[in-house]
């Protein structure tokens, strides 16, 4: 009999895993693949006709505690995301909807209004897609999204391209995709005043970064970028000094956190820096580009702040100790102990 012990961990499979049997496998090997899978990077690149083709892919997760207009929004944008951290905006987007037998046509027109204004608002058209119900579905997870970027190779800017003498900067903070579904979802099953949560489920909104992103890169020189999902912001930060070969200083208390945010990981025992983080930029920037990037976020209402710099060496240290890689994200364990309450 197995314990709970052999259970795979829910997220993302570790990095072990991808690099024993995904990354050595991903079929036939074709020039004009510029950038393919690899850890921490959010996106692939295509050569096409001398123009780059940025393409990412996510799972869609629609929540209706949301509204399921807002939830569609929500799943869009995060999937753009992470074309938008290329440096290249979003043009084209693929979805597929795979849905519970349950779910009304009425519903699923709220879902797919709230995709299509916000692509349309993005510049974004919808290009294929795959839409059905099917018995089994009945958790929140209800498909995927491609989303794909057309532009110059010259604007592609990867996660992996910090170099030394960059300044860091963080938009938005960390666990700020916690809290707001953390204090929505469950917020009766957290032991917090009335006031707390409702902060705290205004954290939702934060999970959209495209726009952010795209202003980022027109304030100025911006060496990588890397949204912060799972893992969070430590995760991330680990993955990006890792693929560039240098060594990351944060000051902790630089870092913007949201307000409500501190309140919910305290009440479900995670570590904020560990979490995912939908919505949260992590950049390396040419430091005389720093204030007018953190200016460029704080127009649109995001928070940001230049927090650390890029120096030669490995790791990454805030306050002077070297933090890892979480490999797996604790929000997810949670989750899963408060949706079977």
């Amino acid at each position: 009999m197995s314990d709970e012990s052999d259970t795979p961990a829910l997220g993302k499979l570790d990095r072990a895993f991808l690099e024993r049997v995904v990354y050595p496998n991903l079929g036939a090997a074709r020039e004009d693949v510029v950038v393919g899978p690899a850890h921490g990077v959010d996106f692939g690149v295509l050569e096409v006709g001398g123009e780059a083709v940025v393409t990412a892919t996510d799972p869609l997760s629609i929540l209706p505690a949301l509204g399921l207009e807002r939830a569609g929004r929500l799943a869009i944008d995060i999937c753009l995301t992470d074309v938008a951290v290329s440096g290249v905006g979003p043009t084209h987007v693929a979805v597929a909807l795979t849905l519970p037998p349950e779910m009304t046509d009425d519903e699923v027109a709220a879902v797919w209004t709230g995709m299509a204004d916000h692509a349309e608002s993005l510049g974004v058209s919808v290009v294929t897609g795959h839409t059905a119900r099917y018995s089994g579905v009945t958790s929140s997870w209800v498909g995927a999204a491609t989303g794909y970027g057309v532009g110059d190779p010259a604007d592609v800017v990867r996660p992996d391209g910090a170099r030394p003498g960059d300044a860091l900067v963080v938009s938005t903070g960390p666990a700020a995709e916690v809290a707001g579904l953390f204090a929505t979802l469950f917020g009766d099953r957290l032991d917090l005043p009335a006031g707390t949560l409702e902060t705290a489920r205004e954290r939702v909104d934060d999970i959209a970064a495209v726009a952010d992103a795209r202003a980022a890169f027109a304030a100025g020189e911006v060496t990588a970028m890397h949204d912060a999902t799972e893992g969070g912001v430590a995760g991330g930060l680990v993955e990006m000094a890792r693929g560039a070969g240098v060594r990351f200083d944060v000051e902790r208390s630089a870092v913007p956190v949201a307000p409500g945010v501190e309140a919910v990981c305290a009440a479900v025992d995670v570590d904020p820096w560990q979490v995912t983080s939908c919505g949260t930029l992590l950049l390396s920037v040419a430091p005389e580009d720093a204030p007018r990037v953190v200016a460029a976020f704080e127009e649109r209402g995001t928070p940001a702040a230049v927090v650390g710099e890029v120096s030669p060496g490995d790791g990454v240290y805030v306050d002077g100790e070297r933090i890892e890689h979480p490999e797996v994200d604790p929000s997810w364990a949670v989750y899963r102990a408060l949706s079977e309450e």
